[in-house]
């Protein structure tokens, strides 16, 4: 296979603001070619251990769902490993250079979404790690997802590390344009469908324009009504595919969902308070999502009009510290999902308006928990491994790009432009631990396969589709 890099527009050294010396000051800390270091010796927790000591906080019963879908491939392993590569990342020094990391910024967690304006963007989609930490953290687990994902899609390893050189390039290139832009225009910019399609070849643009357009057409919460909905003795729930979507709440099923949506409406601005007055609470489902989120308990809700009976679906997810706080301190925020929520506004260019956090009573855990609240399929385009693979090298420049972004809003961009410099040094490092990490990754995917094979963690081989 032929790749044909993202060409570069080289920015010469003097357009690089030197307001700041704390990137110059960081490569003390650690020298750009450090970053290609890995070693396994010295990574201090077994890998294992950490997976399972996740599952405190999670439902029981859906372990075995988990075990079964990290156990399914070295890529499906990366994509529920955030606490594995953390404590990795911690093991090693880092800059200092501070952003709101996404904290689990693979390459399947940017997608397409609606803007509160209705304008389908692209972005990072993924913030239940967030948390204030090092941008290197966050870049090396995007690169290292590049690698992963063309080995697990057949491509060559020279193809996966071109695709992680534009990748890294996009990112310094637009990390450069952001270090010399007014911070109110960071904030503003955004990457539309049609910035996106810069990204894709020529003889693409147009049918992937028309699958975007269909694909965000579809997921909306009218679309997924057709899919989820069911009138039962002339009411409307929500329709069940065990043990991926149960009603879960019992007898008690009215009075908790009304609870939980007064606790999250006092999270959210009045004008919605007055918005979401005008729908009534119907019906709620445990959902099983993703691959890392599996056992964290997810809620989908369903919400009706109280005139037209038009439905909105709402997402409740329960959310946990973040992966990287015993690492890199508490979160500043007490609800988790308050931490969620905030880091997706500080990250994202336009967030749902309807984000919000929650706590209630489990019963039977006889714990408060926390959750954060989202629309639900909003216009959500979010691609697929296969798909991606297709065009590897220009999605993974699109990448770079939105990460960029989102360290540029939160982080000092000339900062992180100044450490990283005009040379290869950075480049070639990044190349190097991202293949490093893919192999430490594919030894640790096969410890959890050898534990699900020989029955020492209970697990259950299936694989619908995630949501």
């Amino acid at each position: 296979m032929t790749v044909t890099p993202v060409p570069e527009t080289p920015v010469p050294e003097t357009q690089v603001p030197e307001h700041t010396k704390a990137g110059r000051e960081a490569r003390e800390r650690v020298h750009r070619r450090e970053l290609g270091k890995w070693n396994p010796a010295t990574r201090g927790h077994d890998s294992l251990a950490t997976i399972l000591a996740q599952s405190d906080i999670r439902a029981p019963d859906l372990l075995p769902i988990r075990h079964g879908r990290m156990s399914h491939s070295p890529w499906t392993y990366y994509r529920g490993a955030a606490a594995v590569m953390a404590a990795d990342l911690a093991s090693t020094p880092h800059t200092g250079i501070m952003v709101q990391m996404c904290g689990d910024a693979h390459i399947l967690n940017y997608g397409l979404w609606n803007s509160p304006e209705r304008k389908l963007l692209f972005d990072l989609r993924d913030f239940d790690e967030t948390l204030p930490g090092p941008f290197e953290w966050d870049l090396k687990r995007y690169l290292a997802s590049v690698i992963v994902l063309a080995r697990d899609n057949g491509l060559t390893e020279s193809v996966g590390q071109e695709a992680v050189r534009n990748g890294y390039r996009s990112y310094r290139k637009n990390i450069r344009r952001y270090a010399q832009t007014p911070q109110i225009k960071v904030w503003y910019d955004q990457i539309d469908v049609e910035r996106l399609l810069q990204y894709a070849k020529k003889e693409n643009e147009e049918a992937l324009d028309q699958l975007i357009e269909k694909s965000a057409g579809k997921r909306t919460s009218r679309g997924a009504s057709k899919k989820l909905i069911a009138t039962v003795e002339g009411r409307r729930q929500i329709t069940e595919d065990p043990p991926y979507r149960t009603h879960r709440l019992g007898d008690d099923a009215e009075a908790v969902l009304q609870s939980v949506l007064d606790e999250y409406r006092k999270s959210v601005p009045d004008q919605l308070k007055y918005l979401l007055s005008r729908y009534d609470a119907v019906d709620a489902v445990r959902q099983v999502v993703g691959v890392g989120s599996v056992g964290m308990r997810v809620f989908l809700t369903l919400l009706e009009e109280q005139r037209s009976g038009e439905p909105l679906f709402f997402q409740v997810k329960q959310a946990g510290p973040s992966v990287y706080e015993q690492f890199l301190g508490k979160s500043q925020y007490e609800n988790h999902g308050e931490r969620v929520v905030q880091g997706q506004r500080l990250i994202q260019s336009a967030t749902d308006m309807f984000v919000g956090w929650t706590t209630f009573q489990y019963p039977p855990m006889d714990l408060d928990l926390d959750f954060y609240v989202r629309q639900y399929r909003d216009g959500k385009v979010i691609p697929k491994g296969e798909g991606v693979a297709l065009g590897l090298p220009r999605f993974a420049a699109a990448c770079g790009h939105a990460l960029a972004r989102a360290h540029a809003r939160s982080g000092d961009a000339a900062a992180i432009a100044d450490y990283l410099g005009n040379s290869n040094k950075a480049e070639d490092a990044l190349v190097e631990f991202a293949s490093a990490y893919a192999d430490q990754n594919t030894a640790d995917h096969a410890q959890l396969a050898r534990a699900v094979e020989n029955g020492d963690i209970p697990s259950e081989k299936g694989w619908p589709d995630i949501p």
